[in-house]
């Protein structure tokens, strides 16, 4: 249960979180990502639901306001619950979670209109699909509001990756989870899966992609494509131009150098500027420049196939398909860093506008769009900066929040329309004296 907790919220205590008493009486457990409200004299005591509905989901790395304002509700069963949230749930943009009895958050999800969706969850055509099966479970909903519909898709994943609700999975039964195709790990780097973006010793993160059992064969095909090795991590390397104090003979840790789909360097088959070339083919596919996995498993398939190999030759099939639905999925994703660097000026439903600083598709950083002269002068200095950081959009620098290329990437490709909020730095000027304007002629 210990590990459980450290990754889902829980009701201390496993107490039933049903409403027939004040919300502000049930207690439930505090993430360790949380501000804390408590005195030191209360720090001992377990924290109650009014401090969750302060503090909402926990700190909001890409909100520039304050907490956003968050509310829930509970109930004995589903129809309690659904004529709570007909009349105290807000029709704005925000996310919202699932809680069962035990205080266990199970699902996360995002709406432009939080009362709409809440309210779906409770009609007849839902009751036999996911969503019925999730307000089956639930005894309570939280909701947090947001400035903006991409606002809340960018909360909602950082919620989903912060507590991996299980009922936040692509496609039941399947139940698929998001995996991130890295590249790194020295002195040696390789291809591997993670279930969040590494925060060090990459050189490269894509995803999310889904299907763990066909990114693995991603993984093997790439590895082996680019000729990395993909061992233990405790196993030592030793490239050919290093010095050694005694002359010895490595011996390779498995029998891929033999058959030439690893350079070795385990073994001192290669040295460290032969292997770095590999690997800067590899980050070149990653950026969706380089279709040599496919061309690879491809000449295969077709010579397994002449040759009657026909074992051989449907497991490299299997292989293609699974590299086909990556390198799409690159192509998706390089399209946005290639052209997404710019200044995203998304307009809040509550004044509360936010202007996100986009690099070659992520999101670098976030500032409340300037509602008066002041606040504007007060941005000149970080209009410079992010000028500066544009400016170098082809040096790959490491950021914070590297799987926001997904979101930016979907939010464009579905709202073309919205390019017309972007703007360059250098054009904060105007972009705040023409809202500004606009501002004055509404009053």
């Amino acid at each position: 249960m210990a590990k459980r907790q450290g990754r889902r919220k829980r009701a201390a205590g496993g107490r039933d979180l049903l409403t027939g008493v004040s919300v502000a009486d049930v207690p439930v457990a505090k993430d360790s990502g949380n501000r804390s409200s408590q005195s030191p004299a209360d720090a001992t005591s377990p924290p109650t639901l009014s401090s969750r509905l302060v503090e909402g989901f926990g700190h909001d790395p890409l909100d520039p306001y304050c907490e956003r304002p968050c509310d829930m509700v509970g109930a004995e069963d589903s129809a309690g619950l659904q004529a709570k949230i007909k009349t105290q749930c807000p029709p704005v943009p925000g996310v919202y979670g699932m809680f069962d009895r035990h205080g266990e958050l199970i699902y996360v999800g995002k709406s432009r209109s939080l009362r709409h969706r809440l309210m779906s969850y409770f009609g007849e055509a839902a009751s036999k699909e996911k969503a019925g099966r999730i307000i089956e479970n639930s005894r309570a909903i939280q909701w947090e509001t947001q400035p903006s519909d991409f606002a809340a898709q960018l909360r909602e994943l950082d919620l989903i990756r912060r507590w991996a609700p299980r009922f936040n999975v692509q496609g039941v039964p399947q139940r698929q989870r998001p995996v991130y195709l890295c590249l790194g790990r020295k002195p040696a780097e390789t291809f591997f899966l993670a279930s969040t973006p590494p925060t060090s010793d990459c050189v490269a993160v894509e995803g999310p992609f889904f299907g763990l059992a066909r990114m693995r064969n991603v993984i093997d095909a790439l590895n082996k494509t680019f000729q990395l090795r993909d061992c233990s991590q405790k196993t030592v390397f030793q490239f050919r131009d290093q010095l050694s104090l005694f002359d010895l003979q490595p011996r390779p840790g498995c029998l891929r150098l033999e058959i030439g789909t690893c350079l070795g360097p385990c073994a001192a088959a290669c040295s460290r500027e032969e292997y770095l070339q590999r690997v800067n083919a590899a980050e070149s596919f990653l950026d969706g420049f380089n279709d040599e996995p496919l061309t690879a498993v491809q000449e295969l398939m077709e010579s397994a196939s002449a040759n009657q190999q026909y074992e051989l030759a449907s497991r490299a099939r299997d292989t293609m398909k699974s590299l086909a639905y990556a390198t799409r999925k690159l192509s998706y994703l390089s399209h946005a860093r290639r052209d997404y660097s710019f200044v995203y000026a998304a307009t809040g439903y509550d004044a509360c506008s936010i202007w996100y600083l986009i690099r070659s598709g992520e999101i670098i950083d976030v500032v409340a769009a300037p509602k008066d002269r002041d606040q504007y002068q007060q941005l000149r200095p970080t209009m410079q900066k992010w000028a500066s950081l544009l400016k170098r959009r082809h040096e790959r620098i490491r950021a914070d929040h590297p799987h926001s290329v997904s979101v930016v990437a979907k939010w464009f490709r579905k709202h073309r329309g919205e390019l017309k909020q972007t703007f360059q730095p250098e054009a904060a000027g105007r972009r705040y004296h023409r809202l500004a304007h606009h501002r004055a002629e509404s009053l």
